[in-house]
């Protein structure tokens, strides 16, 4: 079993969604049940699964988690962006918390094909 907590991609998804939080408290009310929701659910989505990835026992299984974290940060970039063209954010924040999910959706995947190529 693994301590996600010493994963530099479950630190830096972790912080990520401390600052999408933070940043969609701004949001519009009539949002709260809309993309504030969803964008919360799709960036807790990523350090939640490498969590329980590395309560797992295999690395098979581990890397099947860590494609479900990948497919939530693509879902959060989506959101990102869906929340810059309707104005909620600006593209300082935008492209800062932009370039940081692509940055962590980019070490999940090096780390999950790292785990896959051990198995071999």
């Amino acid at each position: 079993m693994r301590d996600f907590h010493k994963l530099v991609i479950w630190q830096r998804s972790h912080q990520l969604t401390l600052d999408i939080y933070k940043l969609t408290q701004q949001f519009p009310k009539e949002e709260l049940f809309g993309l504030t929701s969803q964008i919360r659910r799709a960036i807790s989505s990523v350090p939640t699964n490498i969590a329980e990835g590395c309560g797992r026992e295999t690395n098979k299984d581990f890397a099947h988690f860590l494609q479900i974290s990948i497919g939530s940060a693509c879902e959060t970039e989506y959101q990102l962006l869906l929340a810059h063209d309707l104005n909620y954010i600006t593209d300082k924040e935008y492209f800062r918390l932009n370039d940081e999910i692509v940055s962590v959706r980019k070490m999940i995947h090096k780390y999950q094909s790292e785990l896959k190529s051990s198995e071999l």
